[in-house]
């Protein structure tokens, strides 16, 4: 067992991996709980999906594909804050409009190639064993940066994420916190492209939050556990992957997973299992 869990350490790529995968897990876990407690699952999924047409433009013109991704994604979650002030629009609805729009532009953008490449593959996919050391100080320095932005905020965006009248009626700046919020997600899910994807980011955002949820009605706990839950997971899903030759990716998700099966059946008072064992009883 100590070889098994020593033996990837003495090779530099998956030392890289490693660190990034853990670092992306702990910030995404931070972040998600925000996500989570708004019910707003679904702008993760929309905001990883518009950063899409920005790494299709990026790979046309033979840019900077994480670049053009966060440029993409933060015009789009802007355009969602904005016209989601609009009170006779939910929330869910303007980012299911732009969702579609942002994903239907990224299609019409890859199909004036002729071919996809291995960039542009690894962009949705995800390419963790491949990062470089400047990237893993440039996601340890964004991460750093976006969890304090959190830590500072948190009273603010949990009052507006529980409930955005009573936030307006204190006087809390909430058009502002929503630009700050989405500006965090789409930076978070664009770091976090080269561990797991575009398709799967949405996953690490949510899951680790969503297993914490199950196990704690306390914020701050609950901030832990996803962090720990998330960084946690990420590092198992690479042994995993390490061990049975398998897309990192996928490995890190189908963890995260089954640590939210566990705890959805096995919680102490949210759990399946043992409510059922109760109400029996």
């Amino acid at each position: 067992m100590i070889g098994f869990l020593l033996e990837p350490w003495e090779l530099p790529f998956m030392q890289r991996a490693f660190a990034v995968a853990a670092v992306v897990g702990l910030v995404c876990g931070v972040v998600g709980v925000y996500v989570v407690l708004r019910g707003m699952a679904f702008i993760g999924d929309a905001v990883a999906h518009s950063a899409f047409p920005g790494v299709a433009l990026a790979y046309t013109f033979q840019g900077n594909l994480l670049l053009g991704g966060a440029a993409a994604g933060i015009v789009t979650s802007v355009l969602i804050a904005f016209v989601s002030q609009n009170r006779r629009l939910k929330e869910d609805t303007v980012i299911g409009v732009f969702f579609a729009f942002a994903f239907g532009l990224g299609i019409v953008l890859v199909s004036t190639r002729d071919s996809w490449t291995t960039d542009l593959s690894s962009f949705l996919f995800g390419q963790v064993l491949a990062v470089s050391a400047a990237d893993v100080w440039t996601v340890a320095g964004t991460g750093a940066v976006l969890v304090a932005v959190v830590l500072v905020l948190r009273r603010e965006l949990v009052t507006v994420s529980l409930d955005r009248e009573t936030a307006r009626a204190a006087g809390l700046p909430v058009f502002r916190l929503d630009l700050v919020l989405y500006a965090v997600v789409t930076s978070t899910i664009v770091m976090s492209l080269e561990a797991v994807g575009n398709v799967l980011v949405l996953a690490l955002l949510i899951t680790p939050a969503a297993t914490a949820r199950l196990l704690t009605d306390r914020l701050w706990t609950m901030t832990l556990l996803a962090s720990a839950l998330g960084g946690a997971g990420s590092v198992a899903g690479l042994y995993v992957s390490y061990a049975y030759d398998l897309a990192a990716g996928g490995s890190i998700v189908v963890v995260l997973t089954g640590l939210f099966a566990l705890a959805w059946l096995l919680a102490p008072r949210h759990g399946r299992l043992l409510r059922g064992r109760l109400t029996a009883a």
